[in-house]
């Protein structure tokens, strides 16, 4: 039996890599890690998905680690730089996904399950250095010796911009649950829009929109 363990956030992306890993593995189990942020709307709406898609869902607390990030610290600007790396966006979490993939994979360790499936992309906004290609490849290399058990870790939206996803999306039969039923903003707005929640101040929210409308010119949803 092909089991997959996926990061579940509650955003768009993770929300489609479920998807995903539903169609493509015989068993999924999701994991959650509440570190902060600055709402919790988003492991809230992981919640109800993981119920509708009947996936078993657990959520990792481990709030105090990050500070250094507008993605945790309200004070700082959504729209800035990163304060330690001008060239990196202000929402950047240094070191978040390498902690996610490697809590992740001693979870699947101990679950004797040998894929983890991951929403991060090097192709949108963001350019955070933790989702690109080579940090995957490098992660499963690293846990993989590390735990002395293979475990491969799928990006499936890695080459893909946010209209692919959109339109990935539709192919896997989830665009209603992502229009209703997931939490992209940066600032949790439940203002509701044809693309889902949120409100065009914030980087995220943004690019979620822009992706939707594309797709939808293209005739992708």
């Amino acid at each position: 039996m092909k089991k997959a363990l996926v990061l579940l956030s509650g955003g768009q992306d993770s929300t489609t890599c479920l998807y995903w890993a539903l169609e493509n593995f015989s068993y999924v189990e999701a994991v959650g890690f509440d570190y902060g942020q600055r709402h919790s709307l988003e492991l809230k709406f992981a919640k109800k998905t993981a119920l509708i898609a009947n996936v078993n869902f657990e959520i990792i607390l481990i709030n105090n680690l990050f500070k250094n990030s507008a993605l945790i610290n309200k004070t700082q600007d959504l729209n800035a730089s990163h304060p330690n790396n001008k060239k990196l966006p202000s929402s950047f979490v240094p070191g978040r996904n390498i902690l996610f993939i490697s809590l992740a994979s001693s979870i699947a360790y101990n679950k004797k399950i040998d894929n983890i499936v991951t929403g991060v992309c090097e192709t949108d906004y963001s350019g955070y250095p933790d989702c690109r290609k080579e940090f995957i490849n490098s992660m499963k290399k690293s846990i993989s010796i590390g735990l002395d058990y293979n475990i491969d870790i799928h990006a499936p939206l890695m080459n893909l911009d946010k209209a692919k996803i959109w339109k990935l999306a539709q192919e896997l039969g989830c665009v209603e649950i992502i229009i209703n039923n997931t939490m992209t903003d940066y600032n949790g707005s439940l203002k509701k829009n044809e693309w889902g929640y949120g409100e065009l101040d914030n980087p995220a929210s943004k690019i979620r929109s822009q992706g939707y409308y594309t797709a939808k010119k293209n005739k992708w949803i």
